[in-house]
């Protein structure tokens, strides 16, 4: 059963972006009461002590390949654990969590142009087309079914952070086909341990700025979360799906996340359930079903590296 869902891609996808939509909905809620390096830097600290046991005997054998390969480990480790969570956290603060939808929809668009500046990897038309369908559902979620909503959002500081955070993610998906072929584990927690270490000594600089964790238990919970289910266990699947399938097709699953944030809205936060979340559901399911169809044509040999 684990061998068949390690195997299912949008399966994994799905889970990934479910705990990644938690995440947004949690750092949101943190905004004042958690410091954002100091999430980011527990986050990774607790998934990579976490994952440590899980990992140490394939780690044992791949870490002499990993380390023949350190400037790649640390471009990944910079790009899609340190820079992206902490800008994502830092933009948070100042954001509003419909802007921060409206921008998560723009990722798989960013990954697309950014395998073809790096790799000239062409999408098709059903996958470009999958992705603007996506890209309309995700939009009517945000615009409230309205143009007029729509029409007053507005770009602030906090949200050129997260689109920063976001073109970083998307780099980090496309240059994932790089990396060393070594475990999936073994690649994970070696990352987030160079990106702990990367985060250190903005963390203490922080603190020496006098930024303190308030909230108390609730806000501890809420990090321990974000070091389990979003950092390890999300990242752990969205590697395997781009394994599996690209990463311009595993990042149009990220429309799912603003789909799942709604849902998580709804849920927790008690928020009425309206036609405009069923025809946005609708549309970005309709987007993925098209662009898990469609294959990227490549000039350059790029199959990911195949691990058992």
């Amino acid at each position: 059963m684990s061998r068949s869902f390690w195997n299912s891609t949008w399966g994994l996808l799905a889970a990934a972006n479910l705990f990644w939509a938690g995440n947004i909905v949690l750092a949101r809620g943190l905004a004042g009461q958690v410091p954002p390096v100091a999430l980011a830097y527990w986050r990774w600290t607790g998934a990579f002590a976490v994952a440590i046991g899980f990992a140490w005997p394939r780690l044992k054998t791949d870490l002499p390949l990993m380390m023949r390969h350190w400037k790649m480990m640390l471009v990944l480790s910079a790009t899609g654990i340190a820079s992206y969570n902490t800008m994502s956290y830092i933009g948070l603060i100042s954001t509003t969590a419909l802007n921060v939808l409206l921008l998560q929809s723009a990722t798989p668009l960013i990954i697309i142009i950014g395998a073809y500046l790096v790799f000239r990897e062409t999408p098709t038309t059903r996958q470009t087309l999958g992705v603007l369908v996506s890209l309309v559902g995700v939009v009517a979620i945000a615009g409230h079914g309205s143009f007029e909503v729509l029409a007053r959002l507005r770009l602030n500081q906090g949200d050129l952070w997260v689109l920063a955070a976001l073109t970083i993610y998307a780099f980090y998906c496309v240059m994932l086909r790089n990396r060393p072929k070594v475990h999936p584990l073994s690649f994970l927690v070696a990352a987030m341990g160079l990106g702990s270490l990367m985060l250190l000594p903005f963390m203490l600089w922080e603190f020496a700025g006098g930024a303190r964790i308030h909230g108390g238990l609730p806000s501890y919970l809420a990090i321990a979360y974000t070091a389990v289910l979003p950092s390890f266990v999300a990242y752990l699947f969205f590697n395997r799906g781009v394994e599996l399938i690209g990463a311009g097709r595993a990042g149009q699953s990220m429309h799912l996340m603003p789909l799942f944030g709604t849902v998580l809205a709804v849920v927790f936060l008690h928020e009425q359930f309206q036609i405009y979340h069923a025809f946005g559901i609708a549309m970005i399911a309709t987007g993925i079903v098209l662009a898990s169809f469609g294959t990227a044509r490549r000039s350059h040999a790029l199959a990911s590296p195949t691990i058992t």
